[in-house]
């Protein structure tokens, strides 16, 4: 969607983009004698951030967050929509022990790859995927990875508002392997904070939990179901903050 961008907003947004970047690794040391030492101490960390960051978006650049639904507090599986950095914080701190499914490359990044270990989260190599979510999830039943919420995307990567990507089978390997309920989420955030480029929109960014899907359907029954409830749920979230679907 193109539109005519307000030259005091852009300004606004690089500030606010800088500051946020300036303040991950002076968070991120505050917090590293607890963190090294107590997973508790990382996610305290993590969330700190990330309140830091919506606190900061709603005045610096108008961008306020909004969690709609009911999170999970016993462990399943988070099946979520992903269009910026913004909804990664959202999930995370709506969550009482999320970890996410993500690319092996972001081990790599400082801070947040630091912390992603910390937090134990499964990183994975896009060119073996099928036998990473193999391991997982036998490191799952063998008791090696902490339970908690296991957050993935089931598009694989960010997509744009608007754009339409196929749902990867890793979920519905995940869902049916692990026999947990799946926790869908919808959301609109790309509207205001794109996954590439500075300028952010003022609005309300919303992350929705929708109706939990059991343990218990077939792969393809589940795959189905879920991509219907995230993606109409999503383009009505888009919609509602003024973005043609």
């Amino acid at each position: 969607m193109n539109e005519k961008k307000n030259p005091l907003q852009w300004l606004r947004s690089l500030l606010f983009v800088g500051q946020i970047y300036f303040m991950m690794p002076v968070i991120g040391l505050l917090f590293a004698p607890w963190a090294l030492f107590s997973r508790r101490g990382a996610r305290t960390c993590c969330k700190t951030y990330s309140r830091w960051v919506f606190w900061t978006a709603s005045w610096m650049v108008g961008l306020k967050v909004e969690v709609r639904g009911i999170p999970p507090k016993e462990p399943g599986l988070v099946a979520a929509k992903h269009q910026s950095f913004l909804d990664i914080m959202m999930i995370f701190t709506a969550t009482t022990a999320g970890k996410f499914i993500m690319k092996k490359q972001i081990l790599w990044t400082p801070v947040i790859g630091q912390y992603a270990k910390l937090l134990n989260c499964i990183a994975v190599d896009r060119g073996k995927r099928g036998a990473a979510i193999e391991k997982m999830v036998a490191d799952v039943k063998a008791g090696l990875v902490e339970a908690g919420q296991l957050i993935i995307y089931s598009q694989g990567t960010r997509v744009a508002p608007g754009v339409q990507k196929p749902y990867k089978v890793g979920t519905g390997v995940l869902y049916e392997q692990m026999g947990q309920t799946c926790y869908p989420v919808a959301t609109n955030v790309g509207v205001f904070w794109p996954r590439t480029g500075i300028y952010r929109k003022p609005g309300v960014a919303v992350v929705e939990f929708l109706e939990p899907i059991a343990a218990g359907l077939t792969r393809e029954e589940f795959m189905a179901l879920l991509e219907e409830r995230v993606e109409t749920r999503s383009n009505a979230l888009m919609r509602e903050a003024g973005f043609e679907v």
